[in-house]
Protein backbone atom coordinates (compact mmCIF):
# COMPACT_ATOMS: atom_id res chain seq x y z
CA UNK A 1 0.00 0.00 0.00
CA UNK A 2 0.61 3.53 -0.18
CA UNK A 3 3.12 3.76 3.22
CA UNK A 4 5.09 0.77 2.03
CA UNK A 5 8.74 1.90 1.13
CA UNK A 6 8.93 4.97 3.19
CA UNK A 7 12.13 5.36 4.34
CA UNK A 8 13.72 8.51 5.99
CA UNK A 9 14.52 10.92 3.29
CA UNK A 10 13.40 9.30 0.17
CA UNK A 11 11.64 11.13 -2.25
CA UNK A 12 8.34 9.83 -4.42
CA UNK A 13 5.53 11.69 -5.89
CA UNK A 14 3.59 8.79 -6.08
CA UNK A 15 3.37 8.50 -2.04
CA UNK A 16 0.85 9.45 0.36
CA UNK A 17 -0.80 12.65 -0.85
CA UNK A 18 0.26 15.47 0.62
CA UNK A 19 3.84 14.84 1.43
CA UNK A 20 6.83 16.57 -0.10
CA UNK A 21 8.68 13.28 0.65
CA UNK A 22 9.14 10.61 3.04
CA UNK A 23 10.15 13.40 5.68
CA UNK A 24 6.55 13.81 5.59
CA UNK A 25 5.84 10.75 7.42
CA UNK A 26 6.55 10.92 11.10
CA UNK A 27 5.47 8.19 12.78
CA UNK A 28 2.59 5.68 13.49
CA UNK A 29 1.62 5.62 17.12
CA UNK A 30 -1.19 3.05 18.94
CA UNK A 31 -1.90 4.01 22.35
CA UNK A 32 -4.15 2.12 25.34
CA UNK A 33 -6.17 5.22 25.00
CA UNK A 34 -7.27 4.24 22.02
CA UNK A 35 -7.54 0.52 21.47
CA UNK A 36 -7.69 -0.55 17.96
CA UNK A 37 -6.84 3.07 16.84
CA UNK A 38 -3.70 3.45 14.65
CA UNK A 39 -2.69 7.28 14.56
CA UNK A 40 -0.19 7.82 11.37
CA UNK A 41 1.64 11.34 11.76
CA UNK A 42 2.35 13.28 9.04
CA UNK A 43 4.06 16.58 7.83
CA UNK A 44 1.16 17.45 5.19
CA UNK A 45 2.81 19.97 2.48
CA UNK A 46 -0.54 21.81 2.19
CA UNK A 47 -3.36 23.03 4.79
CA UNK A 48 -5.99 24.88 2.31
CA UNK A 49 -8.06 22.38 0.05
CA UNK A 50 -9.25 24.54 -2.94
CA UNK A 51 -12.55 22.70 -4.44
CA UNK A 52 -13.08 24.02 -8.38
CA UNK A 53 -15.59 24.67 -10.01
CA UNK A 54 -17.01 23.59 -13.40
CA UNK A 55 -15.80 26.41 -15.17
CA UNK A 56 -12.19 26.39 -13.28
CA UNK A 57 -13.20 28.85 -10.98
CA UNK A 58 -12.98 28.21 -7.43
CA UNK A 59 -15.97 27.01 -5.46
CA UNK A 60 -15.08 27.23 -1.74
CA UNK A 61 -11.99 26.33 0.33
CA UNK A 62 -11.34 23.56 3.17
CA UNK A 63 -9.23 22.06 5.77
CA UNK A 64 -9.12 18.96 7.14
CA UNK A 65 -6.35 18.36 9.74
CA UNK A 66 -7.17 14.37 9.90
CA UNK A 67 -7.98 12.00 7.49
CA UNK A 68 -10.32 9.18 8.44
CA UNK A 69 -12.54 9.49 11.35
CA UNK A 70 -13.29 7.27 14.98
CA UNK A 71 -16.63 8.75 14.78
CA UNK A 72 -17.26 5.75 12.74
CA UNK A 73 -21.10 6.76 11.55
CA UNK A 74 -21.66 3.92 9.45
CA UNK A 75 -23.55 6.41 7.08
CA UNK A 76 -20.58 8.55 6.64
CA UNK A 77 -20.49 9.70 2.86
CA UNK A 78 -16.55 10.32 3.59
CA UNK A 79 -15.43 6.78 3.85
CA UNK A 80 -14.39 6.00 0.14
CA UNK A 81 -11.90 8.54 0.15
CA UNK A 82 -9.47 6.40 2.91
CA UNK A 83 -9.32 4.05 -0.56
CA UNK A 84 -6.92 6.58 -1.83
CA UNK A 85 -4.39 5.07 0.71
CA UNK A 86 -5.16 2.03 0.14
CA UNK A 87 -7.17 1.67 3.26
CA UNK A 88 -10.53 0.07 2.52
CA UNK A 89 -14.01 2.32 3.48
CA UNK A 90 -15.02 -0.07 6.24
CA UNK A 91 -12.86 -0.48 9.50
CA UNK A 92 -9.44 1.46 8.28
CA UNK A 93 -11.52 4.32 7.80
CA UNK A 94 -12.94 4.11 11.29
CA UNK A 95 -9.39 2.95 12.89
CA UNK A 96 -6.46 4.11 10.77
CA UNK A 97 -6.69 7.75 11.41
CA UNK A 98 -3.87 10.35 8.98
CA UNK A 99 -2.66 13.30 11.04
CA UNK A 100 -1.37 16.29 9.92
CA UNK A 101 0.99 17.40 12.81
CA UNK A 102 1.84 20.41 10.83
CA UNK A 103 -1.19 21.94 9.30
CA UNK A 104 -1.79 25.35 11.60
CA UNK A 105 1.83 26.02 10.42
CA UNK A 106 1.07 25.21 6.93
CA UNK A 107 -2.38 27.39 7.27
CA UNK A 108 -0.24 30.38 8.26
CA UNK A 109 2.31 30.52 5.92
CA UNK A 110 -0.20 29.90 3.03
CA UNK A 111 -2.68 32.72 4.86
CA UNK A 112 0.10 35.01 4.16
CA UNK A 113 0.75 34.66 0.57
CA UNK A 114 -0.63 37.95 -0.99
CA UNK A 115 -2.36 36.32 -3.44
CA UNK A 116 -4.66 34.42 -0.61
CA UNK A 117 -8.38 36.72 -0.72
CA UNK A 118 -9.62 35.68 2.25
CA UNK A 119 -12.28 33.46 1.02
CA UNK A 120 -14.50 31.89 4.13
CA UNK A 121 -13.07 28.18 4.60
CA UNK A 122 -14.64 25.56 6.20
CA UNK A 123 -13.84 22.74 8.20
CA UNK A 124 -15.70 19.52 9.15
CA UNK A 125 -16.96 19.20 5.67
CA UNK A 126 -15.20 16.02 4.99
CA UNK A 127 -14.02 14.44 8.15
CA UNK A 128 -14.23 15.43 11.76
CA UNK A 129 -11.33 18.12 13.24
CA UNK A 130 -13.03 17.53 16.80
CA UNK A 131 -13.51 13.94 16.99
CA UNK A 132 -11.32 12.01 19.57
CA UNK A 133 -7.98 12.66 18.31
CA UNK A 134 -8.38 16.55 18.28
CA UNK A 135 -7.99 16.48 22.47
CA UNK A 136 -4.34 14.72 21.94
CA UNK A 137 -3.10 16.58 18.78
CA UNK A 138 -4.82 19.79 19.53
CA UNK A 139 -4.44 21.11 16.05
CA UNK A 140 -7.51 23.32 15.89
CA UNK A 141 -6.45 26.27 18.21
CA UNK A 142 -3.55 26.84 16.02
CA UNK A 143 -5.79 26.96 13.22
CA UNK A 144 -8.75 29.03 14.56
CA UNK A 145 -5.92 31.77 15.63
CA UNK A 146 -4.37 31.32 12.00
CA UNK A 147 -7.84 31.90 9.96
CA UNK A 148 -8.78 35.04 12.54
CA UNK A 149 -5.27 36.18 12.26
CA UNK A 150 -4.95 36.59 8.63
CA UNK A 151 -8.63 38.23 8.37
CA UNK A 152 -9.80 34.74 7.07
CA UNK A 153 -14.07 33.55 7.74
CA UNK A 154 -14.40 30.24 8.33
CA UNK A 155 -17.47 27.87 9.79
CA UNK A 156 -16.85 24.40 11.77
CA UNK A 157 -19.19 21.76 11.40
CA UNK A 158 -19.10 18.72 14.28
CA UNK A 159 -20.11 16.01 15.70
CA UNK A 160 -17.17 16.85 18.92
CA UNK A 161 -17.84 17.92 22.12
CA UNK A 162 -14.02 19.38 22.28
CA UNK A 163 -15.46 22.17 20.64
CA UNK A 164 -16.55 23.11 24.17
CA UNK A 165 -12.43 23.69 24.83
CA UNK A 166 -11.74 25.85 22.00
CA UNK A 167 -15.45 28.54 22.62
CA UNK A 168 -12.96 31.34 24.52
CA UNK A 169 -11.28 31.04 21.24
CA UNK A 170 -13.82 30.88 19.12
CA UNK A 171 -15.30 34.16 20.77
CA UNK A 172 -12.05 35.75 20.14
CA UNK A 173 -11.83 35.04 17.00
CA UNK A 174 -15.50 36.32 16.17
CA UNK A 175 -14.49 39.34 17.39
CA UNK A 176 -12.07 39.89 14.62
CA UNK A 177 -13.48 37.45 11.81
CA UNK A 178 -17.07 36.27 10.65
CA UNK A 179 -17.41 33.10 12.39
CA UNK A 180 -20.18 30.67 11.67
CA UNK A 181 -20.85 26.85 13.97
CA UNK A 182 -22.67 24.24 13.60
CA UNK A 183 -23.34 20.74 15.79
CA UNK A 184 -24.51 17.80 13.76
CA UNK A 185 -27.04 15.81 15.30
CA UNK A 186 -28.61 13.43 13.71
CA UNK A 187 -30.30 10.76 15.95
CA UNK A 188 -32.50 11.11 19.27
CA UNK A 189 -32.58 7.69 20.47
CA UNK A 190 -29.15 6.53 22.27
CA UNK A 191 -29.07 3.21 21.69
CA UNK A 192 -30.03 3.82 17.76
CA UNK A 193 -27.47 6.93 18.52
CA UNK A 194 -24.80 4.41 19.65
CA UNK A 195 -25.12 1.89 17.09
CA UNK A 196 -25.43 3.91 14.43
CA UNK A 197 -22.51 6.54 15.53
CA UNK A 198 -20.66 4.35 17.61
CA UNK A 199 -17.92 6.66 18.06
CA UNK A 200 -19.83 9.87 18.94
CA UNK A 201 -20.04 11.40 21.84
CA UNK A 202 -23.96 11.46 23.42
CA UNK A 203 -27.25 13.24 21.47
CA UNK A 204 -26.96 14.90 25.14
CA UNK A 205 -23.24 16.16 25.14
CA UNK A 206 -23.42 17.71 21.85
CA UNK A 207 -26.82 19.43 22.59
CA UNK A 208 -24.79 20.38 25.72
CA UNK A 209 -22.12 22.13 23.65
CA UNK A 210 -24.63 24.02 21.79
CA UNK A 211 -26.00 25.69 24.36
CA UNK A 212 -22.07 26.52 25.48
CA UNK A 213 -21.84 28.20 22.42
CA UNK A 214 -25.12 29.92 22.52
CA UNK A 215 -24.11 31.24 26.16
CA UNK A 216 -21.39 32.66 25.06
CA UNK A 217 -22.87 34.55 22.40
CA UNK A 218 -22.25 32.67 19.19
CA UNK A 219 -24.49 31.46 16.78
CA UNK A 220 -24.82 27.66 16.39
CA UNK A 221 -27.07 25.88 13.75
CA UNK A 222 -28.23 22.13 13.76
CA UNK A 223 -27.54 19.49 11.39
CA UNK A 224 -30.47 17.35 11.30
CA UNK A 225 -28.89 14.75 8.95
CA UNK A 226 -28.98 12.04 7.87
CA UNK A 227 -32.68 11.36 8.42
CA UNK A 228 -33.01 7.44 7.64
CA UNK A 229 -35.77 6.67 5.94
CA UNK A 230 -38.74 4.41 8.04
CA UNK A 231 -36.00 4.60 11.24
CA UNK A 232 -35.62 8.33 12.09
CA UNK A 233 -38.34 9.48 9.87
CA UNK A 234 -41.10 9.44 12.22
CA UNK A 235 -42.98 12.70 13.69
CA UNK A 236 -42.55 11.82 16.84
CA UNK A 237 -38.94 11.26 16.48
CA UNK A 238 -38.23 14.68 14.21
CA UNK A 239 -40.57 16.57 17.23
CA UNK A 240 -37.88 15.39 19.39
CA UNK A 241 -35.31 16.20 17.79
CA UNK A 242 -36.24 19.96 16.64
CA UNK A 243 -37.68 20.62 20.33
CA UNK A 244 -34.71 19.81 21.74
CA UNK A 245 -32.34 21.80 19.35
CA UNK A 246 -34.37 24.42 20.04
CA UNK A 247 -34.29 24.26 23.56
CA UNK A 248 -30.80 24.32 23.65
CA UNK A 249 -30.59 27.38 21.58
CA UNK A 250 -29.94 26.45 17.46
CA UNK A 251 -30.02 29.37 15.72
CA UNK A 252 -31.30 27.18 12.47
CA UNK A 253 -31.59 23.44 11.15
CA UNK A 254 -30.75 21.87 8.85
CA UNK A 255 -32.14 18.61 7.64
CA UNK A 256 -31.73 16.06 4.76
CA UNK A 257 -32.47 12.33 3.92
CA UNK A 258 -29.88 9.48 4.34
CA UNK A 259 -27.48 10.10 0.58
CA UNK A 260 -25.79 6.19 -0.67
CA UNK A 261 -22.72 6.91 -2.68
CA UNK A 262 -20.58 4.12 -3.89
CA UNK A 263 -18.19 2.82 -1.54
CA UNK A 264 -20.63 3.16 1.77
CA UNK A 265 -23.57 2.01 0.69
CA UNK A 266 -22.36 -2.03 1.23
CA UNK A 267 -20.91 -0.61 5.04
CA UNK A 268 -24.23 1.14 5.60
CA UNK A 269 -26.57 -2.29 4.24
CA UNK A 270 -24.42 -4.19 6.15
CA UNK A 271 -25.16 -2.38 9.51
CA UNK A 272 -28.80 -1.99 8.35
CA UNK A 273 -28.85 -5.97 7.85
CA UNK A 274 -27.80 -6.55 11.34
CA UNK A 275 -30.03 -3.53 13.00
CA UNK A 276 -33.33 -3.18 10.88
CA UNK A 277 -33.59 -6.56 8.56
CA UNK A 278 -36.54 -6.02 7.97
CA UNK A 279 -35.87 -2.63 6.02
CA UNK A 280 -33.57 -4.15 3.42
CA UNK A 281 -35.40 -4.55 0.73
CA UNK A 282 -37.10 -1.12 1.09
CA UNK A 283 -33.69 0.26 1.17
CA UNK A 284 -32.24 -1.92 -1.60
CA UNK A 285 -35.43 -0.18 -4.11
CA UNK A 286 -34.62 3.18 -2.67
CA UNK A 287 -31.39 3.66 -3.48
CA UNK A 288 -30.63 0.41 -6.29
CA UNK A 289 -29.78 2.66 -9.17
CA UNK A 290 -29.17 6.07 -7.60
CA UNK A 291 -27.37 7.76 -4.14
CA UNK A 292 -29.89 9.67 -2.98
CA UNK A 293 -33.49 9.18 -1.59
CA UNK A 294 -35.99 9.21 -4.30
CA UNK A 295 -37.40 13.12 -5.09
CA UNK A 296 -40.86 11.64 -3.72
CA UNK A 297 -39.41 10.83 -0.46
CA UNK A 298 -37.39 13.66 0.20
CA UNK A 299 -40.71 16.00 -1.10
CA UNK A 300 -42.78 14.29 1.73
CA UNK A 301 -39.93 14.97 4.47
CA UNK A 302 -39.53 18.31 3.59
CA UNK A 303 -43.83 18.87 3.53
CA UNK A 304 -43.23 16.52 7.27
CA UNK A 305 -40.69 19.15 8.73
CA UNK A 306 -41.40 22.34 7.68
CA UNK A 307 -44.51 22.41 10.32
CA UNK A 308 -42.17 20.96 12.89
CA UNK A 309 -39.78 23.87 12.69
CA UNK A 310 -42.02 26.67 12.21
CA UNK A 311 -44.02 25.47 15.26
CA UNK A 312 -40.73 25.84 17.16
CA UNK A 313 -39.96 29.10 15.97
CA UNK A 314 -36.68 27.92 13.88
CA UNK A 315 -35.70 28.85 10.45
CA UNK A 316 -34.39 26.50 8.67
CA UNK A 317 -30.52 27.57 7.54
CA UNK A 318 -28.71 26.55 4.25
CA UNK A 319 -25.61 25.34 3.15
CA UNK A 320 -23.16 26.28 0.59
CA UNK A 321 -23.52 23.42 -1.92
CA UNK A 322 -19.52 22.93 -2.53
CA UNK A 323 -17.72 23.31 0.61
CA UNK A 324 -20.34 22.72 3.25
CA UNK A 325 -19.65 25.32 4.99
CA UNK A 326 -23.38 26.52 6.44
CA UNK A 327 -22.16 29.94 6.37
CA UNK A 328 -24.10 31.22 3.09
CA UNK A 329 -27.88 31.03 4.55
CA UNK A 330 -29.30 34.76 4.95
CA UNK A 331 -27.93 36.97 6.58
CA UNK A 332 -25.32 34.61 7.64
CA UNK A 333 -21.97 36.66 8.37
CA UNK A 334 -20.32 34.09 5.82
CA UNK A 335 -22.71 35.13 3.38
CA UNK A 336 -21.99 38.54 3.89
CA UNK A 337 -18.40 38.03 4.06
CA UNK A 338 -18.02 36.41 0.78
CA UNK A 339 -20.07 38.82 -0.70
CA UNK A 340 -17.36 41.69 0.02
CA UNK A 341 -15.06 40.18 -1.39
CA UNK A 342 -16.69 41.07 -4.97
CA UNK A 343 -15.08 37.93 -6.51
CA UNK A 344 -16.58 35.30 -8.82
CA UNK A 345 -16.54 32.78 -5.62
CA UNK A 346 -18.16 35.21 -3.18
CA UNK A 347 -21.13 36.04 -6.26
CA UNK A 348 -21.57 32.64 -7.22
CA UNK A 349 -22.30 31.17 -3.70
CA UNK A 350 -23.80 33.95 -2.23
CA UNK A 351 -26.17 34.20 -5.69
CA UNK A 352 -27.16 29.96 -5.28
CA UNK A 353 -27.76 30.51 -1.28
CA UNK A 354 -30.10 33.01 -2.07
CA UNK A 355 -31.91 31.02 -4.58
CA UNK A 356 -31.60 27.74 -3.36
CA UNK A 357 -33.18 25.26 -0.59
CA UNK A 358 -31.01 23.86 1.89
CA UNK A 359 -28.25 21.82 1.01
CA UNK A 360 -26.58 19.50 3.12
CA UNK A 361 -23.18 19.97 4.21
CA UNK A 362 -21.69 18.81 0.89
CA UNK A 363 -18.04 17.33 2.10
CA UNK A 364 -16.28 19.44 -0.24
CA UNK A 365 -12.46 18.16 0.56
CA UNK A 366 -9.75 17.32 -1.10
CA UNK A 367 -7.96 14.55 0.74
CA UNK A 368 -4.44 15.41 1.66
CA UNK A 369 -3.49 17.10 -1.74
CA UNK A 370 -0.70 15.04 -3.66
CA UNK A 371 2.21 15.99 -4.62
CA UNK A 372 3.08 15.41 -8.51
CA UNK A 373 -0.08 13.45 -8.06
CA UNK A 374 -3.49 14.33 -9.43
CA UNK A 375 -5.88 16.11 -7.02
CA UNK A 376 -8.74 13.50 -6.23
CA UNK A 377 -12.18 15.14 -5.32
CA UNK A 378 -13.12 12.65 -2.60
CA UNK A 379 -16.26 13.79 -1.13
CA UNK A 380 -17.53 16.75 -2.50
CA UNK A 381 -21.51 16.76 -2.71
CA UNK A 382 -21.76 17.95 -6.31
CA UNK A 383 -19.63 15.28 -7.26
CA UNK A 384 -19.07 16.63 -10.87
CA UNK A 385 -18.62 20.76 -9.83
CA UNK A 386 -21.39 21.31 -12.50
CA UNK A 387 -23.75 19.32 -10.50
CA UNK A 388 -23.61 21.45 -7.93
CA UNK A 389 -26.11 23.62 -8.71
CA UNK A 390 -28.74 21.16 -9.70
CA UNK A 391 -28.12 19.12 -6.21
CA UNK A 392 -30.29 21.97 -5.01
CA UNK A 393 -33.40 20.36 -4.86
CA UNK A 394 -36.06 23.61 -5.07
CA UNK A 395 -39.01 20.74 -5.85
CA UNK A 396 -38.53 18.70 -2.64
CA UNK A 397 -37.46 22.02 -0.71
CA UNK A 398 -35.06 19.71 1.50
CA UNK A 399 -31.20 19.28 1.22
CA UNK A 400 -30.51 16.64 -1.01
CA UNK A 401 -26.79 15.14 0.84
CA UNK A 402 -25.98 14.32 4.31
CA UNK A 403 -22.93 14.57 6.23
Amino acid sequence: MRWDGQTIDASDDAMLPGLASNRGFVRSVTTPEFAGVTFHEVLAKSALNRVGGHDGGVWGWTINPYRGCSHACVYCFARPTHAYLEFDAGADFDRQIVVKTNVSEVLTRELARPSWDRHPVALGTNTDPYQRAEGRYRLMPGIIRALADSGTPFSILTKGTLLRRDIPILVEAAERVPVDLAMSIAVYDDDLQQSVEPGTPSTAARLATVRAVRDAGLDCSVFLMPILPYVTDTKAHLTDAVGRAAAAGATSVVFSALHLKPGVKPWFMDWLGRRHPDLVERYRRMYLNAAYAPRDYRRWLSERMRPILADHGLPMGRVDPATGSMGFHDGSPLKRAAASFGDEVGEAQGATAAAATPVAPAAAARILPAVGAPAVPTAVSPTAAGRARGDLDVAAGSAVTLF
